[in-house]
């Protein structure tokens, strides 16, 4: 197409573009690639559709959107000049539209106008823009959707189906020659209310209580609901058509008529610059750094603590998926954090592929084998996979506790916590807090209204102020930062920008010296306590833990030997010998002599009973200990009996025969079938292997440059296929555009091999075995058989048909 012909439809406009220009519409909208339109003429009506045009629309800036929204209610098509004058005015507002806001409209525009064009939602040259029909039906006004920019219907709109006579009535009042041609008339009546000089001079005959009426319907909603016999300021609007009737009971400003008041702006504030986002606080940058490494190395340790609360087999999987809100508040009190940031925990274990249902009869969670490996590495690094983890998931946290839209409760770990949107928000947040200087604390509302800048509301929340759930997503991503390390005292950490530009191993690389070292040694006190100043190596901390209970965090980790967490070790298969042992190498104190009296003693008595499956028994060389457990009340739930002199049978299981005799104040141990004493190791249950959950994208996923190259290839050939003049090769007429071409089988058969030995394209009609036609663009590599081998350049890719469902070949023109 020429460059002096203007595009007629949006197909033209598209089939004048380069393949570099359908690439990029392709980038922006990749809903338009599934599957790969046939050709641009699909393309444009695709790109068209309500579904897609919804989807781009929401995908605009603020301005960008302004922009279509006055292209909505401009006259189409509208020139450039008209477009600009609705943006910015006709300046004969008192002031209202400051110089400087004026100047900036005129510089964003060419960039607004080159996004609409690209993503295909307006289309034409600048002296003849066209929005997209669809789009405009979306952005026009209407009682039941009205116009983001408040305006109403125009006056030919708004008096379609008028009577003449009351045509005539609003002339006459408005002071304007009769006319018995009801066009005549709105053409009239429409020249009226845009000529500034005689509307100003109507508007100083009004009454003032009649210009507060106007002042209230100015900038929208533009309708409002009169009585039968309305006030005489009202009636005053109405007789000379400033409201025009909608209904009995409605009357509407017309667009004409508002914009003048407006002083031709279709936007009360027009928003050409995006908003600053502002600091709050200038922080020392290592400050910051050493911060977020603490915040972090907090978060490795909340997370093994996680993993080691649920090590034996956690929490039931809830009938509908997720964690009952009563283990969530287990959870909480064994990690000392609230319900919301255990929420968070245990949601980021999850989204880190360390945790999952184990998928038994009776489901539980549990770590995955995954979590095992995550143990071994070097903190840095499984901060970073938490990180990485964090960034690309979309379940989301902060919906714990929230409801559903059927009102039904939603639960952590439960299946209805995605939202696609929270990966694009959470790098939008960081990306925000990246161009910021070192040790810059944004202030969270100047990241909210730059986010809703970039993304605005549309509908009702616009109008009325809610809270979206990108904005929330942005809340949960600043709060989540300050929690995970990513930030530190609200500034970016210069870990995260490396994290987030250079990739992991610069991350951890810059995190790893501002952790603390892990120390091999324990400081033990009289009061059967140890305290642990720092991080503990991992296999120290893993036996501490096993023979003493925390009893405080912080800084310094307080421990608290008990004669029950004696015991858990002694069944982890700990001698007393070991113990000792144990204690003396790690304690950079004395062993003080009550915590050695507590080791022998619990490690005399253990054992001394013996447990087995009878259902279960008891056995003991001691016939008294025996006799006083079977006079004891406390275990009559257990019911016991003896069988033997040293022997007592149970119906209880040995599980719960061990646990209630150890509530009694004894001391037993677990027996094999074989009479030894049964090692129970902490931390055996594992889920089978596990992937780590899926983020569920936001629609169809951005394709690749190879992806793209290729399907612009197939709708290039597709287009030729269907638009191109085809030359018969019998030299007779031209084949019209979009019919099959018709030949004999010999001259088929000798066409395809003459372009299998050329290297030539072909047009081809072609039938397939449901009998559906269509067009085809071949490149023939091979033809026997009955078949032809051949590139579609229609499909991209190498296919296969047989020779007798091709209806006819047909040279391409040059």
């Amino acid at each position: 197409m020429g460059t002096t012909t203007p595009p007629r439809t949006l197909a033209e406009a598209l089939r004048a573009r380069d393949d570099e220009s359908l690439a990029g519409l392709l980038r922006a909208r990749p809903d338009l690639l599934s599957p790969v339109p046939g050709d641009i003429t699909q393309l444009a009506t695709r790109a068209g559709t309500r579904a897609s045009v919804v989807r781009a629309l929401e995908r605009l800036d603020r301005f960008a959107l302004q922009a279509a929204e006055a292209l909505a209610v401009a006259p189409d098509p509208a020139p450039y000049g008209t477009l600009l004058g609705l943006l910015t005015g006709d300046g004969q507002d008192d002031g209202e539209q400051r110089d400087d806001v004026g100047a900036a409209i005129v510089a964003a525009l060419p960039g607004a106008l080159g996004t609409l064009r690209e993503q295909a939602l307006v289309w034409g040259d600048d002296d003849r823009l066209r929005l997209v029909r669809t789009a405009r039906e979306l952005l026009s006004p209407s009682p039941q959707h009205p116009s983001p920019t408040g305006l109403g219907p125009t006056v030919a709109e708004a008096t379609a189906g008028m009577s003449p006579g009351r045509l005539q009535e609003i002339l006459a009042a408005a002071g304007l020659p009769a006319t018995h041609d009801p066009v005549s008339a709105v053409a009239a009546l429409t020249g009226l209310f845009t000529d500034r000089a005689r509307m100003g001079g109507l508007l100083d005959t009004a009454p003032m209580e009649a210009l507060a009426v106007l002042d209230r319907l100015v900038w929208g909603p533009p309708y409002g609901e009169v009585t039968p016999n309305p006030a005489p300021p009202v009636k005053w609007l109405r007789d000379r058509g400033l409201l025009l009737p909608v209904s009995t009971r409605t009357v509407v400003l017309p667009r004409e008529a508002a914009l003048h008041l407006r002083a031709g702006r279709a936007h009360r504030t027009p928003e050409p610059r995006p908003p600053v986002v502002t600091a709050v606080a200038e922080r020392d940058p290592q400050a910051v750094d050493s911060a977020a490494a603490g915040q972090a190395f907090l978060a490795v340790t909340t997370v093994e603590e996680l993993l080691k609360h649920w090590n034996g087999g956690g929490p039931a999987v809830l009938r509908a998926g997720g964690l009952s809100v009563r283990e969530l508040r287990k959870t909480a009190a064994a990690l000392d954090v609230q319900e919301p940031v255990a929420a968070f925990w245990v949601e980021l274990a999850h989204a880190a592929g360390l945790l999952a249902s184990d998928g038994e009869a009776d489901e539980r969670y549990a770590p995955t084998p995954a979590s095992d490996e995550w143990l071994e590495l070097p903190a840095q690094e499984r901060w970073v996979s938490l990180a990485t983890a964090w960034l690309t998931a979309t379940r989301t946290s902060g919906l714990v506790g929230g409801q559903d839209a059927k009102g039904r409760a939603l639960s952590a770990l439960g299946p209805d916590l995605d939202r696609s949107a929270a990966p694009e928000v959470r790098h939008r947040v960081l990306a925000l807090l990246d161009a910021l200087p070192a040790g810059t604390a944004p202030d969270p509302e100047s990241v909210l209204a730059r986010l809703r800048w970039e993304r605005p509301l549309r509908g009702a929340a616009a109008t009325e102020g809610t809270t979206d759930l990108r904005s929330r997503i942005a809340l949960w991503t600043l709060n989540e930062s300050e929690l995970l390390g990513i930030t530190g005292r609200g500034a970016l950490a210069s870990q995260t920008r490396a994290l987030l530009t250079e990739g992991p191993a610069k991350a951890a690389g810059m995190l790893a010296p501002l952790l603390p070292e892990p120390l091999d040694h324990v400081l033990l006190q009289a009061d059967l306590t140890a305290v642990a100043p720092g991080p503990l190596e991992r296999p120290l901390a893993d036996m501490l833990g096993t023979l003493a209970d925390v009893e405080s965090k912080g800084g310094a980790t307080v421990y608290r030997f008990t004669p029950g967490s004696v015991r858990r070790a002694l069944d982890a298969g700990q001698t007393a010998a070991d113990l000792h042992s144990f204690l003396a190498t790690h304690s950079r104190t004395p062993v003080p002599q009550p915590l050695s009296y507590l080791i022998d003693d619990v490690a005399r008595r253990h054992g001394h009973l013996r447990i087995g499956a009878a259902s279960s028994y008891v056995r003991c060389d001691d016939e008294t200990v025996l006799g006083e457990i079977l006079a004891d009340k406390r275990s009559a739930a257990l019911r016991l009996r003896r069988i033997a002199p040293t022997v007592l049978a149970a119906r209880a299981d040995p599980a719960s025969l061990l646990d209630g005799l150890r509530e009694m104040g004894y001391a037993p141990a677990a027996e094999s079938a074989d009479g030894d004493v049964l090692i129970t190791r902490a931390g055996a249950h594992r889920t089978p292997p596990r992937s780590a959950p899926a983020p569920v994208p936001e629609g169809p996923p951005v394709p690749d440059t190879t992806l793209l190259g290729a399907a612009v290839r197939a709708i290039r050939a597709g287009d030729d296929a269907a638009t191109v003049v085809k030359a018969q090769p019998d030299t007779g007429p031209a084949a019209p555009p979009g019919a099959l071409p018709r030949t004999t089988a010999a001259e088929t058969l000798v066409t395809v091999q003459a372009a299998a030995m050329t290297g030539s394209a072909v047009w081809i009609g072609y039938v397939n075995a449901e009998g559906a036609a269509s067009q085809r663009v071949i490149a023939p590599v091979r033809v026997e058989g009955g078949y032809v081998t051949a590139y579609d350049h229609t499909a991209d890719e190498i296919r296969t048909y047989p020779l007798h469902r091709i209806t006819g070949v047909a040279e391409l023109a040059e």
